[in-house]
């Protein structure tokens, strides 16, 4: 575990009042906001100004519910506090913009490098991520202080910064998207680690819908065909370069699993037959006990889910979500078929709209609602693909600290593909690549089915 050196000072209530905060940052979280600050998003003159006001006030959308309490607390090493996913990406804006390409920039606090870098090993060591919780001080008035620092910083700086410059904050505005859904998959799993179950936010009023039919397949393109970014338009490094690839004849389902179809696995001992699972898979269902997706449970002779507005009877209707790729994979055997690959899935998708579906808009208690019409690619769901993530023929990553932003991960770990109900619209396109270990399951992961032909 990396620790502060001894003569690096720590957090306590004098060296908190030695830094100097606005009368602003003293207010409940709840009342923040850019018009409070005078950075109000009808000022912007460019479409960048515009989305940085735009995504910095989502953020603080997200926690207004939250209590002190809620901000701080780490429910397991994978998920971070609220209050570090606030100052995280505060932390890559003051260091990859106004340190570096702002003459006379000074840091706002030179302790918080070390508090909030999360893996840049260029940019020196950093606290351990299994102990973020454990980070009391700074204060959320620190943090909420440190954030409109940067704000205004950045601003006052956007118009005369270099090119360069203007890519990295593009890329700390997707940043900060990508810890909008962190912060909602996070704050998930810490309220379901709670006996009492509370909702964050309240819940409407659950209006049935009929299940929908049987599979649809999609006959897919057969032979060489292109995938990954095509230049237009922001991309994150790992989702490029476009190049040739060699697809087999295939079809694609033309919908996600349900949760009625995912309870019927589970009662055809989906979860007890061995012969489904991956041999790594199988040992993960037995050591870690396994029955049901992540916040299922039986209840009053009902499977029950937890969600951010608190525990409710699943939708049958709706897509089965926070399952493994062991699940997955073990799904898609039962059931006749396999996963796609992420080329099968991405020309796929390629013709549809990314803005499209059930995507994260505003603060609320999101989850996957039922398909009324179209595959729906986008939203809802993540899908596990069989692909593992890799680099793309050709790829380089950048140079400096933003170059370990993917490629240094490209390793163990499987692609998902398509967004889920809390990535914000517009951050996804048909070849944005998401990737997690095979375990895990915390964010919106569902199934979609493929098959040879």
């Amino acid at each position: 575990m990396q620790t502060l050196g001894s003569n690096a000072p720590s957090f306590n209530h004098a060296d908190s009042r030695k830094r100097t905060v606005s009368p602003d940052a003293a207010l409940p979280f709840a009342r923040t906001s850019f018009a409070r600050r005078g950075l109000r998003a009808s000022d912007a003159t460019d479409e960048l100004c515009d989305r940085y006001v735009r995504v910095r006030l989502q953020t603080e959308a997200l926690v207004n519910p939250l209590s002190p309490e809620d901000l701080v607390v780490q429910s397991m090493p994978d998920a971070s506090p609220a209050k570090w996913h606030l100052a995280h990406t505060t932390w890559f804006l003051e260091t990859f913009i106004l340190r570096d390409f702002v003459a006379g920039y000074r840091l706002h606090d030179a302790r918080f490098p070390f508090l909030f870098n999360s893996y840049y090993e260029a940019e020196g060591q950093r606290h351990s991520r299994a102990r973020r919780g454990m980070v009391t001080r700074p204060t959320l008035a620190e943090v909420r202080g440190y954030r409109a620092h940067v704000d205004a910083a950045l601003l006052a700086a956007l118009r005369d910064l270099p090119p360069a410059a203007l890519e990295l904050v593009t890329l700390g505005c997707h940043h900060e998207e990508q810890h909008q859904e962190l912060l909602l998959t996070d704050l998930l799993h810490l309220m379901a680690q709670n006996p009492i179950e509370p909702a964050v936010w309240p819940g409407g009023r659950k209006i049935p819908v009929e299940m929908p039919g049987p599979i649809g397949w999609i006959e897919g393109e057969a032979g060489v065909v292109e995938i990954g970014h095509d230049g237009e338009g922001f991309a994150f490094d790992s989702e490029g370069p476009r190049h040739a690839t060699l697809v087999g004849a295939h079809a694609i389902a033309d919908r996600t699993i349900t949760n009625g179809e995912w309870a019927a696995f589970i009662a055809d001992g989906g979860y007890a037959e061995p012969r489904h699972w991956l041999s790594d898979g199988w040992a993960w269902v037995k050591a870690e006990a396994i029955g049901a997706p992540l916040y299922w449970e039986w209840r009053d002779d009902v499977w029950t889910r937890f969600g951010l507005d608190g525990r409710r009877p699943i939708d049958p209707a709706a897509p089965v979500t926070h399952v493994s790729f062991y699940e997955a994979d073990a799904y898609a055997s039962w059931a006749g078929a396999r996963l796609p690959t992420e080329a099968e899935w991405e020309i796929a998708a390629a013709g549809h709209d990314p803005l499209g579906g059930n995507q994260l808009d505003a603060a609320g208690p999101v989850e996957p609602r039922p398909t009324v019409e179209g595959p729906g690619f986008f939203g809802d769901v993540w899908e596990w693909t069989g692909s593992n993530f890799r680099p793309y023929p050709g790829f380089r990553p950048a140079e400096g600290a933003v170059g370990e932003y993917n490629g240094k991960f490209m390793s163990g770990q499987f692609v998902l593909r398509g967004g889920s109900c809390a990535t914000p619209r517009g951050h996804v396109r048909a070849s944005y690549r998401n990737f997690f270990y095979p375990h895990q399951r915390w964010q919106f992961t569902g199934v979609r089915l493929a098959k040879d032909l």
